[in-house]
């Protein structure tokens, strides 16, 4: 028996909110930046974790306000994230490596089984590549304060990555993941908007090459 509470469900809204505003953000900033193969994987990516974390939140909402208990719901969750986050993280990461060709091999998703070692493997590995890009992005601006936002946020994710394997029946185990998620998504964000200010769209990553 799950134990979940509106207001729980309400809070998972939280940084579903904060990471899809650090996203359209990072599109807007760096879409001259970056390849149309690059920045179509980070839009990909980035639609997909939203997407996934707003219909998780809606399961809980559903659940715990006693409508339904819509599982296929919770079940995408892993499988639609973790590809997501990959697919983002292979995005930013290329913006910063090479040059884009126009024919860019798409990640293939992994067959959907029970097990979350692998989805919650992309996902840590997703986010850890969008993380350690925005910190070189940081440092090139010379905003090195910022690279402990994203560094934190990473952190947090190592943290979900530790939580998920937890046993999600119990509401103390999810507020504390609930409390995880709004820090590492609020330190996402709070990095973002910060590089937005600092004049992130007009940076040059690659002097003389569009990437």
């Amino acid at each position: 028996m799950k134990d979940f509470s509106v207001s729980m469900a309400l809070v998972d809204y939280i940084p579903v909110v904060f990471f899809a505003v650090a996203a359209v953000i990072l599109m807007r900033d760096l879409y001259n930046k970056m390849s149309k193969g690059a920045f179509a994987l980070f839009a990909a990516g980035t639609i997909n974790i939203t997407c996934a974390g707003a219909l998780k939140a809606t399961y809980k909402l559903l659940y715990a306000a006693g409508v339904c208990d819509f599982e296929a719901l919770n079940n995408m969750f892993f499988p639609v994230q973790s590809i997501g986050f990959l697919l983002a993280g292979i995005g930013i990461i290329a913006m910063l490596c090479k040059r884009q060709s126009k024919n860019v091999a798409l990640a293939v998703a992994p067959p959907v089984f029970s097990g979350t070692f692998v989805f919650v493997s992309l996902m840590v590995a997703g986010l850890g590549l969008m993380d350690v890009a925005l910190c070189v992005v940081a440092a090139k601006m010379k905003k090195g304060g910022l690279i402990a936002l994203f560094a934190l946020s990473f952190v947090c994710s190592l943290c979900m990555g530790y939580l998920s394997s937890q046993d999600f029946a119990q509401a103390s185990m999810n507020w504390i993941a609930e409390g995880v998620n709004v820090v590492g998504q609020g330190a996402l964000v709070a990095g973002t908007v910060l590089l937005h200010k600092a004049g992130l769209k007009d940076l040059e990553i690659r002097k003389g090459e569009n990437v």
